[in-house]
């Protein structure tokens, strides 16, 4: 088992959360569709994939690594099969290149709930086991948590369905510290694919990290579903000023596919949080230089000051050939290092 490590100082690197799938593991997934796989054929595909991922974040130089979220099936959808009360629907289409509609989704029959867990302690507590270097858990939040669920005549609106998924994911986020996790990632994407007022969304946020003393980060981006993001305008204008009031210690933002558009909201939460900058477009095929990801490092470094500047991608690297995403992982490395060479040298 590898030996603690310890975040640099300035400018720690991190990843979102899931990691590029091995060619292998798509295989896999076919042969476990066919019925050509037992329980423990699954449990040791499923653990080769995490110690891959896990490899591929230590070889890039990342310094805060994640289990690579292997056992999901993608982002959230793996987590259904946890939940009790819901009936698979059929997917709205069906032909044509994949989309938002493409997606299933689920009717809530009976009142929601999870008696065994969402599963991320398992998968956390086999990814600690594999490596004792900083890490932190990823979970998604009550309102990401209900975007495919269609509440049926079960609640009265979608506010008490959602109302619902708070305990759960409390209970979550609780076994997990429970697990020894002193960092959890809390992942509502859906914070910036609605529009409104988002004073409600916050609420909800800060009901399910109740309790909760590990490091928080609240992780918002516009959607990744097969590559393509989901809202339009992409903005996070209609988060302020609420999202200040969010319990969390770090907020992480994607900015590289946006031509670092918004940078300066930034300023804002940098007086009160941690700022999680998004300097690789996840989304895009071409690998960035290390100059690039340094020019965009610079960039954030108008707005937030080294010491509350968290490097990482703009999102998760599930639909990103692998060999492109340990591309993009070292350039984030090594740019992030001559960033701060820079400051050292300024110093």
């Amino acid at each position: 088992m590898a030996k603690a490590a310890t975040a640099p100082q300035l400018l720690p690197t991190t990843v979102i959360g899931s990691h590029a799938l091995p060619a292998w593991v798509w295989l896999a997934r076919e042969a476990l569709a066919a019925g050509r796989m037992g329980q423990i054929d699954v449990e040791e595909t499923l653990e080769d994939a995490t110690r891959i991922a896990i490899q591929d974040q230590l070889e890039a130089g990342v310094d805060i690594i994640s289990d690579g979220e292997m056992r999901r099936v993608n982002f959230i959808i793996g987590f259904y099969n946890r939940l009790k009360g819901i009936e698979a629907m059929e997917a709205p289409r069906r032909l044509g290149a994949p989309h938002w509609d493409t997606e299933q989704p689920f009717l809530v029959r009976e009142p929601l709930t999870c008696p065994e867990g969402l599963g991320v302690v398992q998968d956390f507590k086999l990814a600690r086991q594999l490596t004792r270097v900083p890490m932190k858990a990823t979970c998604p939040g009550p309102i990401t948590l209900s975007t495919p669920l269609r509440r049926g005549d079960v609640y009265p609106s979608q506010e008490a369905m959602v109302e619902a998924l708070v305990p759960i994911v409390n209970h979550e986020l609780k076994a997990l510290e429970e697990a020894g996790a002193d960092f959890i990632q809390i992942d509502e994407p859906n914070f910036a694919m609605r529009r409104g007022d988002a004073k409600p969304w916050i609420a909800v946020f800060n009901e399910a990290v109740k309790g909760i003393k590990a490091k928080i980060a609240l992780h918002i981006c516009f959607g990744n579903l097969n590559n393509k993001p989901f809202a339009a305008p992409r903005t996070y204008r209609h988060l302020f000023p609420h999202i200040l009031e969010a319990n969390a210690q770090q907020i992480v933002l994607e900015f590289a596919n946006r031509e670092m558009g918004e940078a300066e909201l930034c300023a804002d939460l940098a007086q009160i949080k941690e700022v999680g900058f998004g300097v690789v477009d996840v989304k895009a095929f071409r690998i960035e230089s290390p100059d690039d990801v340094a020019g965009r490092i610079r960039q954030a470094l108008q707005y937030v000051p080294a010491e509350k500047l968290v490097i990482n991608p703009d999102c998760g690297f599930w639909d990103t050939p692998r060999w492109v995403c340990r591309g993009k992982l070292k350039a984030m490395v090594e740019g992030t290092r001559i960033v701060r060479h820079e400051l050292a040298d300024s110093a």
